[in-house]
């Protein structure tokens, strides 16, 4: 199974765990990989606020009406504040291919962690991250704002939120996304 890391740094020879300083309720140093599947997650900007949403065998009837409508050939939909539009345009991207030997799945949305020390095994650029994500199945949207977007972890889609706390008026409803990420690693004996 690929498992990719991605970064505006295009330089970076190993992987060394660390903590994320935006999620303190972590206290394991960990190595961040995302499957194949699930790396339309991270061809933005690193700090660009972003939701992507696709529906799932459950998903029911009403919310891929509201949500989801007649796309064919669309496996997501990706939607950004329209400040970033340019940023997506001139932001360059590496991936990293990361060695899935030391990885454990977290079973959420593609994402996997690693104690150990990883070394890539490739090193490429994305290249156009708008055509990207199109070659990925992702259909973008542009937003004003990504507010009116917090009922999605309320539906039977599967939403996925980003970088949210620099998305425009989100601070105030932070707490609207669930802390998935923090009983996942509970469940795995991550402290």
């Amino acid at each position: 199974m690929p498992l990719f890391h991605f970064s505006e740094d295009p330089a970076i020879e190993v992987f060394e765990p660390r903590l994320m300083p935006a999620r303190p309720e972590i206290t394991t140093p960990l190595v961040w990989a995302i499957e194949a599947a699930h790396q339309s997650m991270y061809l933005f900007p690193r700090d660009c606020p972003r939701i992507l949403f696709w529906p799932l065998p459950t998903t029911t009837p009403e919310d891929l009406d509201r949500y989801w409508g007649e796309r064919e050939g669309v496996r997501a939909v990706a939607c950004i504040e329209w400040d970033w539009l340019e940023r997506l345009h001139t932001t360059s991207v590496t991936r990293y291919h990361l060695p899935p030997e030391t990885f454990e799945d977290l079973h959420d949305a593609g994402m996997w962690v690693s104690r150990e020390t990883v070394r890539p095994s490739l090193v490429e650029p994305v290249g156009d991250l708008v055509d990207a994500l199109r070659q990925d199945g992702v259909e973008l949207r542009l937003m004003r704002r990504l507010t009116p977007l917090r009922g999605l972890w309320d539906t039977s889609l599967h939403a996925s939120g980003i970088r949210l706390r620099n998305a425009q008026d989100w601070g105030a409803n932070a707490g609207s996304v669930p802390p998935r990420l923090t009983e996942l690693m509970e469940r795995r004996g991550a402290p």
